[in-house]
């Protein structure tokens, strides 16, 4: 592949770029086609909570690849064949949910990757450019860009947080900051024992050299999280956006008119 965005998409990762992308809940090619336009750095289509089913996603991944979008996919669970679905059908990367452990890590880390024991290997997939790409070739920009997203959402992964940001092949931290608030018993995602398992979070990332990224309800937010050491911000929601718009338009209608 050429140098484009979804290529160099992984360096910048790397080097701690902030970049801004967003969740997609509806599972709609159409509304990955609208947001392709945007300049967002990234899609995240949500098939964990969202009803992705595997047709829907590949039409998604085809036109957000087809636009030269980075598209990551929260794969539904670390099963080897979910994660091998979403990046056979041409994901960038994966965000794996609920990695508590550096064995877990380990295991979704090989199951991303070619390689003894890792992802079977297909040339007829869109990755493979439906058996337009050589095997080397399918084999090298998949290890040079395929992205591995470890989603810290649990006390006992914050617990192990540094062995978990040092595994080889996991390449970004993602905070489930709604699901520590959860996982903590907090009141909220401001709890201070929250903000503090975020803060640990983003620690581990700078020792280890890991890219750290997050959700924040408030963008208000974000410099304060930069500064801590996170990068990828992952942010509202194309339901939030309709929702937003319609409301907004709502009120613009009814907010009374000057005589």
């Amino acid at each position: 592949m050429t140098d484009s965005r979804v290529s160099g998409f992984k360096q910048r990762l790397a080097q701690g770029e902030p970049m801004i992308g967003t969740w997609v809940k509806t599972p709609s090619p159409v509304v990955c086609e609208v947001l392709c336009r945007t300049e967002l750095d990234a899609l995240a289509l949500d098939a964990e909570h969202s009803p992705f089913g595997r047709l829907e996603l590949d039409g998604c991944l085809a036109v957000s690849r087809l636009a030269d979008m980075p598209t990551l996919v929260r794969v539904p669970s670390a099963s080897p064949a979910d994660l091998l679905n979403a990046l056979d059908c041409g994901a960038t990367g994966v965000v794996v949910p609920h990695v508590t452990t550096t064995q877990q890590a380990e295991a979704v880390a090989t199951a991303c990757h070619f390689g003894r024991g890792g992802r079977g290997f297909a040339g007829s997939t869109r990755a493979a450019e439906f058996g337009g790409k050589k095997m080397p070739d399918h084999l090298a920009d998949s290890r040079q860009q395929t992205i591995v997203v470890a989603q810290i959402e649990d006390v006992e992964a914050v617990d192990a947080i540094d062995e978990i940001a040092a595994v080889e092949g996991i390449d970004c931290l993602f905070v489930g900051r709604i699901d520590l608030t959860v996982a903590l018993g907090a009141e909220s995602p401001n709890s201070p024992e929250v903000i503090e398992a975020v803060a640990t979070v983003c620690a581990a990332g700078k020792r280890a050299g890991r890219p750290v990224g997050m959700f924040v309800a408030d963008t208000a937010e974000a410099p304060r999280w930069i500064e801590a050491g996170a990068s990828l911000f992952l942010l509202g929601s194309d339901q939030g956006f309709l929702t937003a718009g319609a409301n907004e338009l709502v009120g613009a209608f009814h907010t009374p008119r000057s005589s």
